[in-house]
């Protein structure tokens, strides 16, 4: 497995990048749920993504990988606040969005299963292209190649 994911890790980003992204047009252009400030500037640490770590797979370049990483923690960063503030009401009454949808709208209703909300689903995108770009940091040895 970890040969797999030092080998395919940049793909597997650019998966969850590309899902991600997907996921993000079909409920704002199919469901037409308004993005809040906080959700565009989520997705403008993903968007991009797509296209790098695209090219990046395609050119098994390792190269993308520390610029990604920075995208997706400083991305996730921004998710951890947004969930926290559909969470703890005090932090909507804080920094309150004053343009367009209120950041603390939770358009899933709780949230499905109580806590997954669509700040959760982009936090845990950006932890899974975290994870596989760490796993792909590496060069394969010669010996894993074989195998």
């Amino acid at each position: 497995m970890r040969a797999f994911l030092r080998n395919y890790g940049i793909y597997m980003a650019w998966l969850v990048a590309l899902v991600a992204t997907a996921g993000s047009l079909y409920l704002s252009e199919v469901l037409h749920y308004e993005p809040c400030r906080l959700c565009w500037f989520q997705r403008i640490f993903m968007y991009p993504q797509v296209l790098l770590l695209g090219v990046a797979a395609y050119r098994q370049d390792r190269h993308i990988i520390p610029y990604s990483l920075l995208l997706s923690i400083v991305g996730g960063a921004i998710s951890v606040y947004h969930y926290a503030e559909q969470k703890i009401p005090a932090l909507s009454r804080l920094l309150p969005c004053k343009v367009g949808v209120p950041c603390n709208v939770d358009y899933l209703g709780s949230g499905w299963l109580g806590f997954i909300t669509i700040p959760f689903m982009a936090l845990i995108a950006a932890i899974l292209i975290v994870l596989f770009l760490l796993a792909a940091r590496q060069q394969p040895a010669e010996e894993e190649l074989e195998d």
